[in-house]
């Protein structure tokens, strides 16, 4: 994106919907990664939501934003969506393989997040940014190079804004509060990978073992598991643009 509006809970319309199976437990990346290969846009101020999808036909939707609500569970948190109807519903189950609804967060759902600076979210797992530089990617390829196998891209993390310009990498490790166009933004912790780092995703399909294998070489942390990238709570909402500075404030 050129441009985001980013909000309390994160990245306008970001992990705002959520596709569940039949009783309401989300699924994700970790175990379909095909959900991988489906695009979104959201059209006209919110109002509606177009989704595509290789070998099967485009839909746009008209966003339920107020209705009746149907259990959702993230991991352990049990909360409320609205679902968005028969024919996301069923766009989704001949994408995905199985039964599934496409569920929206009301507007007013706010979930503590967790960390130094734990801030609010809506569907997302702890945060409600991720950030990441180019350096770190770079420093990561690097060290995949050297034992052989194939450099990964940014996407494989999924981040919500990405920093160019840090010559060392892993430098958003160390940082505290920053301000990036009008944002203020600050650090809630490491960011521990999963199984979704694995997956390509343009296929939607797993090709590991990069680069959790590396990653374990040089970035276990002491809790357990491998990191890369900072997960942070906005501090102050606004919009933030490529190309806009970021300005470090306060360091760890």
């Amino acid at each position: 994106m050129e441009r985001a509006e980013v909000k309390a809970t994160g990245l306008a319309y970001d992990r705002s919907f959520v596709v569940v199976r039949p009783g309401g437990a989300f699924i994700s990346q970790r175990e379909v990664a095909r959900l991988a290969v489906v695009r979104t846009q959201v059209l006209h101020d919110g109002t509606k939501l177009a989704l595509s999808a290789p070998e099967v036909g485009d839909l746009v939707l008209d966003v339920t934003a107020d209705g009746p609500v149907a259990p959702v569970r993230v991991h352990k948190w049990d909360g409320v969506g609205i679902d968005q109807g028969d024919e996301a519903a069923g766009w989704f189950s001949e994408v995905l393989g199985e039964p599934l609804r496409l569920m929206r967060a009301p507007d007013d759902l706010r979930r503590a997040g967790s960390g130094d600076e734990p801030g609010v979210i809506q569907y997302s797992d702890s945060t409600a940014l991720l950030i990441t530089s180019m350096s770190s990617l770079d420093g990561l390829n690097a060290r995949i190079l050297e034992r052989g196998a194939d450099p990964v891209p940014m996407n494989r993390f999924r981040p919500s804004i990405v920093i160019t310009g840090w010559p060392e990498p892993h430098t958003e490790d160390r940082v505290r509060r920053m301000t990036a166009g009008s944002v203020e933004i600050g650090y809630g912790k490491r960011d521990i990978r999963c199984v979704v780092t694995v997956v390509d995703q343009l296929a939607g399909l797993r090709a590991g073992p990069e680069p959790l294998r590396t990653l374990a070489d040089y970035r276990r942390e002491p809790e357990g598991g491998v990191s890369f990238g900072m997960k942070a709570a906005v501090l102050r909402p606004g919009e933030v643009f490529v190309g806009d500075e970021v300005v470090v404030t306060e360091w760890l």
